[in-house]
């Protein structure tokens, strides 16, 4: 967690600049964004603990007792069950694609304050819901569809010689995919991002330089 954190800044920079940052600039820009989406992480951790802790108890123990006590009909009961885990997704939903470009407004707007950037996420997909939601169905929907193909394609366990590498391979080229489905989420996110802000190819802070000389800021 802490490591794709300390990543995701670079990636960030990277898409959003849409040109080459090369090795030193991607690990300056990560070093940049580092504690500011660590603070990030605080507060969506927050709202996840207080969505598990108080609000899915709330609604399958509570709620969902009292809507059932008197009922005599299973189907009825199974119909709210799933209608109270639809609600909860949808927070959890909400909660990840908040975080998500409160990060890529934190990079593309050099934002330092971790608030600032959640509060202008918050005004982000709410003026730009209808995009917002279908990109993230397009992308989930692309990472159930792999699943799939993986579940078909998946190797069993014990093979030895041939099938036993052939598996191996596999199992690399999945692990190598579902990174490529990750980078894919953050590359559309910031995208349309910047196509409805007109930021496009444009990313606040200049390209960082790391490690730089201090005879630079004496020139500056």
């Amino acid at each position: 967690m802490t490591g794709w954190a300390f990543l995701s800044g670079g990636i960030i920079d990277r898409y959003a600049r849409q040109r080459p940052i090369r090795t030193h600039g991607f690990f300056a820009a990560s070093g940049v964004y580092f504690f500011r989406f660590l603070r990030l992480a605080a507060f969506a951790g927050l709202v996840y603990w207080w969505l598990f802790a108080y609000v899915h108890p709330w609604l399958f123990d509570e709620q969902f007792a009292n809507l059932t006590r008197n009922l005599s009909v299973e189907r009825t009961a199974v119909l709210i069950r799933l209608i109270f885990y639809a609600v909860f997704g949808a927070l959890l939903v909400a909660t990840n694609l908040v975080a998500d470009y409160a990060k890529v407004r934190i990079v593309v707007e050099d934002r330092r304050s971790a608030f600032s950037a959640l509060s202008a996420s918050v005004r982000f997909i709410r003026h730009h819901g209808r995009h917002v939601v279908a990109l993230y169905v397009l992308n989930t929907l692309t990472f159930l569809v792999a699943l799939a193909v993986w579940g078909l394609i998946a190797p069993g366990a014990g093979g030895t010689g041939l099938s036993m590498w052939a598996g191996f391979l596999l199992a690399q080229l999945f692990i190598v995919g579902r990174l490529a489905l990750k980078l894919q989420f953050i590359a559309s996110q910031t995208a349309l991002f910047q196509a409805n802000l007109a930021h496009a190819g444009y990313a606040a802070a200049r390209v960082p330089v790391w490690p730089e000389s201090p005879a630079a800021e004496a020139i500056r």
